[in-house]
């Protein structure tokens, strides 16, 4: 799916990152399962992908109630905060995340991550990531005093793009969740989706393109500059 026609070149690029940037995902499953487990229920993939972009409390109050857990969303939090702790610290960088940051940062292409997590766990799981993570322009997350709601709310992406000093409309946001996608959309973004491969493409039908990796994306049709020999991939 090629972008639009008539929309405005990209001067910025606004980067999700659980999902994304970071492959984070296994983490909360897993840990989700554990929890849900000790109740005889399953996170399967019917309730997980209504889980993907969401905010913290956001997730919580939905799976508590989707898998009906005998716990308050407080509760369910609290168990899993030190869990999700241990794991994070261990997340790979997903293909193509890497070289794709670096080839804009060298481009001299402001970026930014915008993110659902809160600041604390951003430093956390990039903490092996320090080199390419230290590229970015702007980290906002959910947690930010300037950030009144978490995805599917577009304040993520808006305060990004306002850090970053673009316009909404000349900002591209790579999102692997349909409520990613909703946020960037309501904010008045561009969008790409790179969803997970067991997400239904159909889910992403108001991105402006889909692709199944990071790899595929070709910076061109979107007026931003091509990757030139040299940079790193």
């Amino acid at each position: 799916m090629a972008n639009e026609p008539g929309i405005a070149p990209v001067r910025a690029v606004i980067f999700d990152m659980d999902g994304l940037l970071l492959d984070t995902e296994g983490v909360y499953t897993a840990v989700t399962q554990q929890i849900a487990g000790r109740f005889g229920k399953a996170f399967d993939w019917e309730v997980k992908q209504n889980t993907i972009g969401r905010g913290a409390r956001d997730l919580a109050e939905y799976v508590v109630g989707a898998l009906e857990l005998p716990m308050s969303v407080d509760d369910f939090l609290a168990e899993r905060e030190p869990l999700l702790q241990a794991g994070f610290a261990d997340s790979p960088a997903k293909p193509g995340a890497v070289s794709l940051v670096r080839q804009l940062a060298r481009r001299g292409v402001p970026i930014a991550v915008g993110t659902s997590s809160s600041r604390a766990y951003v430093e956390i799981k990039t903490a092996r990531h320090r080199d390419w993570f230290g590229l970015f322009n702007v980290v906002v997350t959910a947690d930010d005093p300037d950030v009144r709601a978490a995805k599917p709310a577009p304040d993520i992406f808006l305060v990004a793009a306002r850090r970053l000093g673009v316009a909404p409309h000349e900002a591209l946001v790579f999102e692997d969740s349909p409520f990613g996608v909703t946020a960037a959309r309501a904010a008045g973004m561009q969008v790409i989706a790179v969803p997970d491969p067991a997400m239904s493409r159909e889910r992403f039908a108001h991105a402006h393109s889909v692709l199944d990796s990071l790899d595929q994306f070709d910076p061109g049709p979107w007026g931003l500059p091509a990757c030139l020999e040299g940079d790193v991939r």
